[in-house]
């Protein structure tokens, strides 16, 4: 074989070589590690390096991972893992996808925050949708010295937090939470909604104490502001609320089917029949809804209300005690007619 023949076998094989490693580094580093839809991967405390490279290959079984394993062991990932909520967008690179995941980039949440009826549905409405601990979110909300330090009792807790939907980082912990939806509700009440409170004659609480009276009431949006317009006009002439649900609140346990005379008697400053005016503090989690309604009561001379025959969830309103006697029979019958005592 001639001294140019071995040359040119030598410099194709190289450049064979040559080309083979090009489309190596191509796939490996530079083409996309997923080409499918964007997809989110969770990192929990205890994940490692292996279990997010499974879970990027259990979203797409397709996804080019050898880049991606090599930037992450040259950057050492296994050993400074960030928990969160993370996307892996179509087309991202090695790089970009490393990148974010040894950063700590996270992509934020929508933390659908519920009205609720008490601090255990509360915590379990948020804890079920974001990595957080449920006892330490359990344990600000009922800490009184904590409580205490952001201006709120284990009672007024329940005018902390205002229902909405926020964007959160999926891992936020307990206390940023905390600090994170006070904002919200300092937001929420803002000076159009302060000064609207004032005009009624009612403190930011005292509104929200209304609004959770309100919100037990009636699920019908456009009765709200009506069944508000009811206790503003018992409160202006100093009449006893007498709201069933305050009486349910202060029972506590399991809620009675009806509430009853004897019902009526528990002593405790929650039963509007006992005590006149507003309870003390909320009976429960108010949405923006009912808060709003207090806030823009509708104007009328309803002092009574009663539920509707035809259980459609409206109410009959009256103005006199004869008129919501009579009201109050029909739903009785229709009561007994339907076996529920």
């Amino acid at each position: 074989m001639s001294f140019k023949r071995t040359i040119l076998i030598v410099s194709v094989i190289i450049l064979l070589i040559a080309g083979t490693f090009t489309a190596y580094f191509y796939k490996a580093f530079t083409a996309p590690v997923s080409t499918c839809d964007d997809y989110r991967i969770y990192i929990r405390p205890g994940d490692t390096q292996e279990s997010i490279l499974a879970a990027i290959r259990e979203s797409d079984p397709e996804a080019n991972i050898k880049g991606l394993i090599y930037l992450l062991n040259h950057r050492k990932y296994g050993s400074n893992i960030h928990t969160g909520c993370y996307t892996v967008k179509s087309g991202a690179t090695p790089k970009q996808v490393a990148g974010m995941l040894t950063g700590g980039i996270q992509t934020p949440v929508r933390l659908t925050v519920n009205s609720a009826r008490t601090v255990g549905q509360m915590v379990r409405n948020i804890t079920n949708q974001i990595m957080i601990d449920s006892a330490a979110v359990a344990e600000r909300l009922s800490d009184a010295h904590f409580l205490d330090s952001l201006g709120y009792t284990p009672a007024t807790v329940f005018c902390m937090i205002i229902p909405n939907t926020y964007e959160v980082y999926w891992n936020i912990s307990a206390d940023a939470l905390i600090k994170r939806l006070i904002k919200e509700r300092d937001r929420f009440w803002n000076d159009s909604r302060r000064n609207k409170a004032n005009s009624i004659g009612l403190s930011e609480f005292e509104v929200m104490t209304l609004a959770s009276i309100v919100e037990e009431e009636t699920a019908k949006s456009d009765e709200l502001p009506v069944v508000a317009g009811l206790y503003m006009n018992r409160l202006k002439k100093k009449m006893p609320l007498q709201a069933d649900p305050t009486v349910i609140f202060a029972l506590g346990g399991e809620r009675p089917k009806r509430v009853l005379k004897e019902h009526l008697e528990v002593n405790s400053p929650y039963n509007t029949y006992k005590n006149a005016g507003l309870p003390p503090a909320p009976i429960r989690f108010t949405n923006t809804r009912s808060i709003d309604a207090v806030l823009n009561y509708t104007k009328h001379n309803y002092l009574y209300m009663c539920a509707k025959e035809d259980f459609s969830g409206y109410h009959n309103f009256a103005t006199t005690l004869s008129q919501h006697n009579a009201n109050a029979r029909r739903y009785q019958r229709a009561l007994s007619r339907a076996g529920i005592y």
